[in-house]
């Protein structure tokens, strides 16, 4: 195949590199330059419907419509596969539509990963997989041959190439920035180059900064002027817009501005207009009929304002300080290519909540290739691959001007997904419930091991290294990660709405400058947090540590055990699992030691959980408190809500509530299917409050709700021997969820 492929291409090299000589030894009688318009269309995994369904009719086939009346003109198109699935399924004659544009060679269609994943968060098999697949996928459906693919993100390591190759792609199109990082200078951008790994060869395009600035946002005269004075410096050029699709009307303001207002028309009128010198193409005929520029080896990189966002936000903002001091100084045009910012890679550093992801999708992955090489075959794993690839969505696992993982939808799907995946290879392999079973390794990757503990209907992730939180809990029967939470913390931006910038006058304008804020008042809900939201957290206060002081993050921690590492032992018995954590730490300057134990048991979706605190000062008082955070249940509705466990109504779920002596708590959540409660063997008092972020996103900034705190919470006095201890039960409920589904499965099962 490798062969074949290599024949192949250097058949292409050799035919273009001719009809380039040709070309360049003709007697020319005006200049000539070449446009490629490439346009990436792309709705996340778990995204809304509505947010689909607006993005088509505001975006996607309005820009077909127009593009239709200007025969002369060419795109190249990548629609990404969760957003095709979509299309196929809902709009099937915008499918169709592409396919006849693409037979009349008016828009070449672009492959790519299929669930538009960041190709450095995944393993070579699962790179060429999503590749090969999605491309099978659309000459399956529409008349093209893939050649080229749009790189996600345009996150790029060299060593891409061998597996691009390997998956049949010939180029790609990355930003100028990666070529200006690689030493290029400003007029040798107009045209790709030709790059290697492992002996593969592919092309790539560098993409034009200025017209992803200018498009739809300058007058098209200005891209127009630009265009004209490279046509005059170099014959034969190739200059590539490389951009989002959702520009042209999902972004703020530009429905209006580019379709209402007519910019696009005069954009595609301008270029026609000029067509005796400007012709407007696609990457596949600028492969074919122009030379290559050279070879290039490209450092790992992104767009630049990605790798802006990557780095940490203190560093962020010295980097933004540097740029603004730089930015009127007559050397800067000659020293702003060589500066270079963070690396992607590192949004997992950023954001643990992100590595969590990672993590757990890698593990599936293992398992999903495992699996493969023992010989399975067939739809369900097929149905396990899919939906581990589905899983790899890059949205939900960084941020940056998008809302990307402070989204609970993108994160919760990512988790839907994973889980989904995992009940497909455990119906493959046969395994039948009730089972249980336990395991110490390094989940995460941080060189400490962490501890799973499973059965047929949950999964849960320890971490005793750091402060014993449980920091994963799979609802098998929703597909649902409870502890799918997101901590507050500093973000560059936040400057923006601290200092009353938050304003916006309706213009359309680039993501990159809007300053909106969607909410009143945020300027006074950024907060940050100390540790972790997750379960299990274990908490020292004052004794007269309040509600409001632990909700504004003002209370006291006077113990050591948040964030401190914990020794654990795993027990394991044929139908019972057990981690037991033990911590000798400090509280209120004494030394105490803390166990807590946490037991699965096969067929049941309950955690027994016990705490025992030892080496208690006699006479004294403690308040101790155990976090909890719940992710996925919303607030801000009737269908979800607090109860006692008598099932009377607290309130929502963003209730600030202050309950004392009461035997336990629940939260449901209608629309999910869950009721999860919490039972105390004593007496116990709970506070409970929301999580908030303030976060930016298209529109502007906006606040999020990221999980429900419920924290329950004693003031310990020890016994005789210097001892305390209490018992609880986490219990998910998933009856009302099952119920919904059992008519389908009744359906199934007859039609079966």
């Amino acid at each position: 195949m490798y062969g074949a492929k290599r024949d192949y291409y250097k058949e292409q090299i050799d035919r273009q590199q001719t009809i380039a000589y040709r070309r360049n030894n003709a007697t020319m009688t005006s200049k000539h330059i070449r446009l490629v318009l490439v346009l990436h269309n792309h709705q996340p995994v778990g995204n809304f419907e509505h947010v689909f369904e607006n993005a088509f009719q505001d975006s996607y086939h309005p820009f077909l419509d127009v593009l239709c009346r200007y025969p002369g003109l060419k795109a190249s198109m990548h629609v990404s596969g969760s957003l095709m699935e979509w299309l196929n399924a809902n709009h099937p004659d915008y499918v169709e539509r592409l396919g006849e544009m693409a037979s009349h060679g008016q828009v070449e269609i672009l492959g790519g990963a299929f669930y538009e994943p960041i190709l450095a968060m995944l393993p070579s098999r699962d790179r060429i997989g999503q590749i090969r697949t999605y491309s099978r996928w659309l000459e399956d459906r529409l008349p093209t041959r893939v050649r080229g693919m749009w790189v996600p993100e345009r996150v790029w390591e060299q060593t891409y190439v061998r597996d691009l190759v390997e998956a049949g792609i010939e180029y790609t199109v990355l930003d100028d920035f990666h070529f200006k990082n690689a030493g290029l200078a400003e007029e040798q951008l107009h045209g790709y180059y030709l790059t290697e790994d492992d002996g593969r060869v592919m092309a790539v395009f560098p993409g034009s900064e200025p017209l992803r600035y200018w498009i739809p946002f300058a007058d098209p005269q200005q891209t127009i002027d630009y265009l004209s004075r490279i046509a005059d410096q170099q014959s034969d050029a190739v200059v590539v817009f490389g951009d989002d699709g959702e520009k042209f009307g999902t972004w703020p303001q530009t429905k209006k501005h580019v379709y209402t207002d007519g910019w696009l028309e005069r954009f595609f009128g301008a270029l026609a207009a000029n067509a005796s010198w400007l012709q407007v193409t696609t990457l596949a005929e600028a492969v074919d009929n122009v030379r290559p520029l050279g070879k290039i080896y490209l450092p790992d990189s992104s767009y630049r304002e990605m790798t802006e966002w990557a780095l940490p936000a203190e560093q962020q903002i010295e980097y933004e300080r540097v740029v603004r001091t730089m930015e009127h100084d007559p050397r800067w045009p000659a020293v702003r290519r060589f500066f270079r910012a963070g690396y992607w890679r590192n949004f997992r550093v950023k954001y643990p909540e992100a590595d969590e992801m990672y993590s757990r999708m890698m593990a599936v992955s293992r398992r999903v290739a495992l699996a493969s090489e023992e010989g399975h075959r067939g739809e369900l794993m097929d149905q396990a691959r899919t939906e581990l690839y589905r899983a790899q969505c890059n949205c939900g696992y960084w941020h940056g001007a998008f809302g990307g993982i402070y989204l609970p939808h993108l994160r919760n799907a990512i988790y839907h997904h994973v889980i989904a995946a995992e009940e497909a290879l455990d119906q493959e392999l046969g395994r039948q419930a009730p089972w249980v079973e336990a395991r110490a390794e390094d989940f995460n990757f941080d060189g400490r091991h962490e501890v799973q503990l499973a059965n047929d209907k949950l999964l849960a992730l320890l971490a005793p290294g750091v402060g014993g939180p449980m920091y994963e809990l799979d609802v098998r029967a929703i597909r649902h990660n409870l502890l799918a939470t997101l901590a507050r913390r500093p973000e560059a931006y936040h400057a923006k709405v601290l200092s009353g910038r938050c304003t916006g006058n309706g213009e359309a304008r680039s993501i990159h400058d809007v300053v909106v804020c969607k909410q009143e008042g945020l300027d006074k809900r950024v907060q940050y947090d100390r540790h972790p939201r997750k379960s299990l957290v274990d908490h020292f206060y004052n004794l007269d540590a309040t509600l409001d002081q632990v909700c504004s993050g003002q209370a006291a921690e006077r113990g050591d055990f948040v964030l401190g590492a914990y020794e654990a032992r795993v027990r394991r018995n044929p139908d019972r699992v057990q981690v037991l954590m033990v911590r000798e730490g400090n509280a209120l300057g004494a030394s105490i030691r803390l166990t807590k134990g946490v037991t699965l048991s096969a067929g049941r979706s309950v955690l027994e959980i016990a705490y025992l605190l030892e080496g208690l000062p006699k006479g004294w008082k403690l308040h101790f408190g155990i976090e909890f955070n719940f992710a996925g249940l919303p607030a801000g509705a009737d269908d979800r809500y607090f109860h006692d466990l008598g099932e009377k109504r607290l309130g929502q779920l963003g209730s600030r509530l202050d309950l004392s002596a009461v035997e336990g708590l629940g939260l449901v959540d209608e629309w999910l299917g869950i009721d999860v409660r919490l039972s105390m063997s004593k007496p116990t008092s709970f506070w409970t409050f929301p999580i908030e972020t303030v976060s930016n996103s298209e529109g502007g900034f906006e606040l999020v709700h990221q999980s429900v705190v419920v924290h329950p919470h004693w003031i310990v006095e020890p016994d005789a021997d210097g001892r305390w201890s209490i018992a609880m039960q986490l219990t998910l409920d998933t009856q009302r969820a099952e119920r919904r589904l059992a008519p389908d499965a009744v359906v199934a099962a007859t039609l079966s």
